[in-house]
């Protein structure tokens, strides 16, 4: 295969990282959601949770469907889901809708994140998968960034956050449409068809068990302050949400920065002591954030926090791959299945700031932040 065949077979793969991005809108949504319906903290964190929650129903489920009819037919399914969530909130806008809406954007993106991820596989060599699964990351980021300034540029100036959609759904039928027609070759799966029970039974290996609980940290983190940043600075600084919501999208940005810079050192440097460093750069930052009471301070903070934890998705889930390659597609799944932490921790988070305060629902994040500290700790042995 020459370069130019090999590019043109990577470009659509890596722009559905920019499809799967569009799941962290759920942010500024529920923050949105909770304006528009008059929310408590634990009500309007349901709409997270009603996005992480397939995450944990449909992530093995898919590991075994891509065994079935293959990984860019997987991708192309939850293209199509997503497509469809991207359109429901445009018919109708009631709080039992919205959450249906993304429901339906969680199950896509389940599909989507197994499937996407292994498929890279099929048009990378195995020594280049870290930093391009970290460039896949990096799209991503993009497209997270982006949307709360879509929606905050909606509604001002057109007077409607929910102008959002429609952007999003035409940027996925896009890249359904340019992967649908782009050739893959996959090779079949080899041996029998894997059971749900074998799929789980590669928990018992503790490695894996680490990695898995890592994803469920991560994520956590990542959905937290997502959710929670705005709300913190709406707190803290007394400004309204459609300048504070700028604050999740400088959290992303600074993940975008992150993962760039974090896919050209991982090709020379040490996934491992990338990892520790920076886990102990995310702790420090966070706890340095929930002192501080000036608006600039605190974003400064939440870019390092952001820039810190960029990388550590990339690196649990290429260990994982990479401790068991023959089982891409099951570990594939259940890492995406930790995805569930982001229907996990933000409820948590919803329940100690009703009680404590914003603060005190970002403090629970710096417990997930100590368990990655140990992972990273851990993952030369893994």
């Amino acid at each position: 295969m020459n370069n130019r065949s090999s590019f043109s077979k990577l470009l659509p793969v890596l722009f559905g990282f920019f499809i799967m991005g569009f799941v962290d809108v759920v942010g500024i949504a529920t923050n949105y959601v909770k304006q528009d319906f008059s929310l408590s903290d634990s009500l309007a964190n349901l709409l997270p949770m009603m996005v992480f929650l397939w995450f944990a129903v449909f992530s093995v489920p898919t590991g075994l469907l891509m065994n079935s009819i293959g990984r860019k037919k997987t991708v192309v399914l939850s293209m199509s889901i997503t497509f469809i969530a991207m359109l429901v909130p445009l018919i109708s806008y009631r709080f039992e809708v919205a959450l249906i809406a993304f429901a339906l954007l969680g199950i896509g993106n389940a599909i989507l994140q197994v499937s996407l991820n292994p498929l890279l596989s099929n048009v990378v060599r195995g020594d280049q998968l870290t930093s391009s699964l970290t460039w896949g990351q990096f799209i991503k980021a993009i497209a997270s960034f982006l949307g709360p300034v879509i929606a905050g540029y909606a509604a001002i100036s057109l007077g409607n956050w929910k102008m959002l959609f429609p952007v999003f759904a035409a940027i996925t039928l896009l890249s359904t449409i340019w992967l649908f027609f782009t050739q893959i070759d996959e090779k079949p799966t080899e041996g029998k068809t894997s059971s749900f029970a074998a799929c789980f039974g590669l928990l018992k290996d503790k490695t894996i068990l680490m990695f898995f609980l890592g994803i469920v940290a991560v994520v956590g983190i990542d959905v937290g302050l997502n959710i929670t940043v705005p709300k913190f600075l709406m707190e803290r600084c007394n400004i309204l949400l459609d300048q504070a919501g700028l604050g999740t999208s400088l959290y992303f940005i600074a993940r975008t920065a992150g993962t760039f810079i974090g896919a050209i050192l991982l090709v020379k440097f040490s996934p491992r002591k990338f990892f520790i460093i920076s886990m102990i750069t995310a702790i420090i930052g966070m706890v340095l954030m929930l002192t501080m009471t000036q608006l600039a301070a605190i974003l400064v903070l939440v870019f390092i926090v952001g820039f810190a934890v960029a990388n550590v998705f990339s690196i649990i889930f290429s260990a994982a791959l990479q401790k068991m390659p023959e089982r891409a597609n099951e570990i594939s799944g259940l890492m995406i299945m930790g995805v569930a932490g982001g229907a996990v921790i933000p409820p948590l988070m919803g329940i100690v700031s009703d009680a404590f305060g914003q603060a005190g629902g970002l403090a629970v994040l710096i417990v997930a932040m100590i368990y990655l500290l140990f992972t990273s700790i851990s993952l030369k042995s893994a």
